[in-house]
């Protein structure tokens, strides 16, 4: 394998984790409990046309540089979201919800992501 595509895909391995986990979700999802699954995917597939939602998970996947932070930071701001709905500060959203706009926000950085490792690439 050439050596420029081997580095490339090095620094693509958290896109590709998070991008197989949605897909893993989907699948185990729909084989445990379907009607939820259903549910979550309807509502992250209503999200991507919140084009102000789109616009901020491209922006954080193409422009910081350390790609971690930005799924950690995700995955902690849901956490820390979803324990604020269990204390009841947050009584109109859902735990569902906010995981529909987790998988959009996570997908769409790590395709934007995954589109600036790609641009470096060269034949």
């Amino acid at each position: 394998m050439n050596d420029q595509l081997k580095l490339i895909l090095s620094k693509a391995k958290l896109n590709f984790a998070i991008l197989g986990t949605i897909l893993i979700l989907a699948v185990v999802g729909k084989l445990i409990d379907p009607e939820q699954t259903n549910r979550i995917f309807v509502t992250a597939d209503q999200l991507v046309s919140e084009l102000y939602l789109i616009f901020a998970a491209i922006t954080l996947g193409a422009f910081i540089p350390n790609f971690k932070l930005v799924a950690f930071g995700s995955i902690g701001a849901f956490i820390a979201a979803v324990i604020l709905i269990h204390f009841g500060v947050f009584t109109y959203l859902s735990a569902e919800y906010l995981f529909s706009v987790l998988i959009v926000v996570l997908g769409f950085a790590s395709i934007a992501n995954l589109y600036r490792h790609y641009r470096e690439f060269r034949l």
